[in-house]
């Protein structure tokens, strides 16, 4: 029992991107330095939506009146400071930075996931790498995704359980010879169909389903899950607006960056 209870380790959203997208051996970010800061600000934006402190009203992100318990109060602070509101992408703008990331690395050495690690160049200049410490929540996090991706295992056990008590009483009490032929061929061919479909587009929570958008954004997704269903991917992440924040702010770094290579 004592083995088993460190394992529900419950991640906040910026520690399990950075852990998704940390080298677990080298622990070296798996994207450019100017991805992971970024993504890591919208991770953060999606944490304080995901736990009812922040909302999009409209185009603009606003506080509420919720006052959760969260690693990330500082970052509210400042959005419910702000006397004009800003946009998603503002809000990734301005949150984004080496600050953010490495304080989300410490929390998570300090959980004993992973390990500070530091290295000195040339006797002056500190570079701090986070490899890998403890599997489990990163094993836990890749497989409730990969469940999100195939979908929900099948549930017939409603539909069946409905069908027989419903279906064949009607004609029991009308036509025991005939019509029991007809409910019989119908309920589980038709009945167990629908409900199955419905499990398996309702399966993921929304922590995992604003991750895999988080991934996508970021770029990694396809590094991480090479043979999932992209399609099943794009239909989870579809519409987010904290991942579409943070692809909007990659695209002005990517399109600034090619503008200067020009110069």
């Amino acid at each position: 029992m004592d083995a088993e209870t460190p394992k529900p380790v419950e991640l906040s959203l910026p520690q399990a991107f950075l852990l998704l997208a940390t080298n677990d051996n080298d622990g070296k970010p798996e994207v450019p330095v100017f991805a992971l800061r970024t993504t890591v600000a919208g991770a953060i934006l999606a944490e304080l939506d995901l736990v009812g402190a922040i909302e999009l009203q409209g185009k603009h992100i606003k506080a509420t009146g919720a006052a959760p318990q969260t690693d990330f109060q500082h970052e509210l602070g400042l959005i419910r400071g702000k006397s004009r509101p800003h946009t998603p992408k503002q809000w990734v703008s301005i949150l984004e930075g080496r600050a953010e990331v490495q304080r989300v690395y410490e929390g998570m050495a300090s959980a004993g996931i992973v390990e500070h690690v530091g290295a000195r160049h040339l006797g002056l200049f500190r570079t701090v790498r986070y490899p890998e410490k403890d599997h489990a929540p990163e094993a836990a996090l890749m497989e409730k995704i990969q469940a999100a991706l195939s979908g929900a295992p099948p549930e017939p056990a409603k539909p069946d359980a409905e069908a027989p008590d419903v279906a064949p009483a009607k004609p029991d009490a009308e036509a025991p010879d005939v019509a029991p032929a007809k409910p019989d061929a119908e309920a589980p061919d038709v009945a167990p169909a629908k409900p199955d479909t419905k499990t398996v587009s309702k399966a993921p929570d929304a922590r995992i389903t604003a991750l895999i958008a988080l991934l996508q954004a970021a770029g990694l997704f396809g590094k991480l899950f090479p043979a999932a269903d992209r399609g099943r991917a794009s239909e989870l992440a579809k519409d987010y607006w904290p991942s579409r924040a943070v692809e909007d702010e990659l695209l002005m770094v990517r399109l600034a960056q090619e503008e200067e290579a020009t110069l």
